[in-house]
């Protein structure tokens, strides 16, 4: 009887499929595939003349694919995927829900070139005021997310409102003349899952745009039941 001989791998061949693989799953967000297969790569590559140089390059490519699928391609700031996938697991974090005032109308005078120009400084300002651990995401358009890890709600009030008065504050003459930026705020407490944070968030807003903009809105928590706009107004009650 004869016995069928061993299939002959071609490792180089092993290395190239498992890459392909790998490519595959980075373009659909599975990551932990990609990097799965990718390691096998690195494996079977070991045996090659070139051991990981092969691998390796692929690996920084897949990290790009990566950082480029989770990340606005206009402002440089995390996009929406990647707050989708992200908040659903971080507490305690407050989420600020932040919009530009009259955005429309800065592309309407001044051109969506200059526009472009707005949304990427604004989204600067508010990445540099965040605290070691917060980030910033564009959530669509011209609005922006906040994710603030909690010491205390005043003190996520305070710093969404220092990010709300560097917007206002940047001299946007230099960008173009006549410009003039500002952005309201809805702040979340840090309890209740990602959607009643953000969902609560947007109320406030809201609650923000009618106080006439350029205004942060917070609500401190069953205990006050107060909604407070920081930088103008008087205190109202949230139901």
């Amino acid at each position: 009887m004869v016995t069928p001989a061993e299939p002959v791998f071609d490792t180089a061949a092993l290395v190239a499929a498992h890459e392909s693989l790998a490519d595959a799953f980075a373009e659909q967000g599975d990551w932990r595939s990609a990097y799965e297969h990718l390691r096998s790569a690195l494996g079977h590559a070991q045996s090659l003349p070139v051991a990981a140089r092969i691998p390796e390059q692929y690996r920084r490519e897949v990290e790009q694919l990566r950082y480029e699928s989770l990340t606005d391609e206009l402002t440089g700031v995390y996009n929406r995927r990647y707050l989708d996938r992200t908040l659903p697991w971080l507490e305690p974090v407050a989420v600020a829900l932040v919009d530009l005032d009259e955005f429309k109308g800065v592309n309407d005078r001044f051109g969506h070139e200059v526009g472009d120009r707005v949304l990427r400084q604004v989204a600067r300002i508010l990445r540099r005021s965040l605290p070691q651990g917060g980030f910033c995401a564009r959530y669509g358009g011209e609005e922006f997310v906040l994710v603030v890890p909690e010491t205390s709600p005043r003190t996520v009030a305070a710093i969404v409102e220092r990010a709300r008065m560097r917007v206002e504050q940047f001299p946007w003459r230099t960008v173009r003349q006549g410009l003039a930026v500002t952005i309201s705020v809805g702040v979340s407490p840090a309890d209740g899952d990602a959607d009643i944070r953000l969902r609560i968030a947007d109320e406030l807003l809201y609650q923000a745009k009618r106080r006439g903009r350029n205004s942060v809105a917070c609500d401190h928590g069953p205990e006050s039941g107060v909604m407070r706009t920081l930088s103008g107004g008087t205190p109202r009650r949230h139901s």
